[in-house]
Order: C-alpha cells, then structure tokens, then sequence
C-alpha cells in the first residue's frame, strides 16, 4: 500500500522493541542463502509451488502476477493487473491463483499453468494478503488485526481472528504464509514478521528481518519486507521485499533455535 496517510509511527501501530511482563521472544532472521529478485517488483504476495515463486506486484501500471525461477530471478510468466486495479496478495488453490486487489472489492482467478483468467470473485473490504492454511483453505488479511478464513471456493468467510501480542491488538499485518503450523505476517512498514498461533490469534514470537533490509540496500519509506514463501519439502523459507534486489533464505522460525535476541510488545 502506498505511504499516503498511514502515519503508522505517530499513531503507535508499529510493534515496538521493548520488555514488558506480555512480551514474547523476538529472533533475528538466520541468512541460508540469497538469490536474485528484480528490484523493480513492488512485491505484494509470494509463494512456492512446484519449483518456482509466484509473485505478485502493486503500484498502479506496475501491478502483475509472475512466475521466477529462483536461481537467476527471471521470470518466466507474467500477466498484468491492469489499471485502475492495484494488484496485492496471491495464493494457490486447486491448480489455479487468487489473486486480491487493494481497494476495489474484486478478486481473480488465474490459471497457474498459462495465467489465463478463469474468474472473479467479491469480497468486502480492503484486500492485502492472501495465504494457503494446511486445510485446504485461505487465510486473508486486510490491514487491520482482523484475519479472515476465506473458503476458496466461495471466497465465503468462514471465521475471523484477531492477532494479539500480550492481549493488544496488532494492526498493519500484511503478507502471509503458513508454516509448521503457525502464520507468519509482515507487519507494514516495519523490519518484523510475527509468528501468529493460528488457534486464538496470539503472537508466540516475532522474527526481526532489519538485517536483511539493511543488505537490500533498500532506503525508499515504501521499499519494506513484504514476501513470505515456505517450500515445505525442502523447507526452504524465502523472505523479499517491495523493490529488493534479493530473495533471502533464511531459516524456518523452529529450526533457528531457541535464542532470543530481544523482546517486542506492542505499545
């Protein structure tokens, strides 16, 4: 989402490094491998599937979903999001993507074999992120603390959760992956990915990414982590962010240890 009014840091939405008797571990992000991402993908959703990221990018005229092998960052398929659309999250579903969009209400249904649109569906609200759970259904955010369980047939909600951290709300969650049994969620406009128990939406730990935002060279106030992909086979956790150079691999939140470098509340 573009920057234009969202005053994040006077408002007191961002989580903030802190000791408080609520505060849970916070690890920083352990670097396997990097990999080449185009720095002008303004990334919104990203996933894994059968040996290549799928990846989807907003910004008006800059909006698409594509298909990168992950060695070299090229991309082999693409498809446009066209204006006025502003193109946000992706998930896989049934051998098709999901796709949201920001503020229009109107989601799509591509085929992940040639990207040739299948569909449309509606939803209300503000569209961010898009994440395959490990029921067969999708987990969407919007910006708020609020996630929705969407079925992906229907895109018909299915329950709502709210994600806490010592029993305050935690806003601007953004992109979303599934792993081991947890939802990982970008929070905007900060270096922190928060590990959310899927059960009653409480935050067990966060991972801090500032290092690897600070060897993305990124210095532009929109350029922030945004991109969560798990290759569960292998597992592989990729990270990115809007206009990055690089993919990062780092390691999986429960194959990092048990050290905790620091402690983030919300304020």
């Amino acid at each position: 989402m573009p920057i234009t009014g969202l005053l994040i840091g006077l408002l007191g939405l961002v989580p903030q490094v802190g000791s408080t008797p609520q505060s849970v571990p916070v690890q920083s992000a352990q670097i396997v491998a990097t990999f080449p991402h185009d720095n002008r993908a303004f990334t919104e959703g990203l996933f894994w599937q059968d040996g290549y990221l799928y990846e989807s990018t907003g910004e008006l005229n800059r909006s698409g979903i594509r298909k990168v092998r992950l060695s070299d960052g090229k991309v082999m398929a693409r498809v446009a999001v066209d204006p006025p659309l502003y193109g946000e999250g992706i998930a896989p579903w049934n051998g098709t993507i999901l796709s949201l969009t920001w503020k229009n209400q109107i989601g799509f249904r591509w085929s992940a074999k040639d990207f040739k649109k299948l569909g449309s569906f509606k939803y209300q609200g503000e569209g961010w992120a898009l994440a395959a759970d490990d029921k067969g259904g999708l987990i969407m955010s919007d910006g708020s603390p609020v996630l929705r369980f969407v079925d992906p047939a229907t895109f018909a909600v299915k329950r709502r959760l709210t994600v806490t951290d010592g029993g305050r709300p935690v806003k601007m969650l953004n992109e979303l992956e599934y792993v081991d049994g947890e939802i990982l969620a970008n929070i905007w406009l900060t270096d922190l990915i928060a590990r959310i128990d899927p059960q009653d939406g409480h935050v067990v730990g966060w991972i801090d990414v500032s290092e690897l935002h600070r060897q993305s060279g990124a210095t532009a106030e929109n350029d922030v982590p945004n991109g969560i992909a798990w290759d569960a086979k292998k597992r592989r956790l990729f990270v990115t962010g809007k206009d990055w150079p690089y993919v990062f691999q780092i390691k999986a939140p429960k194959d990092a240890g048990s050290s905790a470098d620091a402690t983030v509340s919300t304020p």
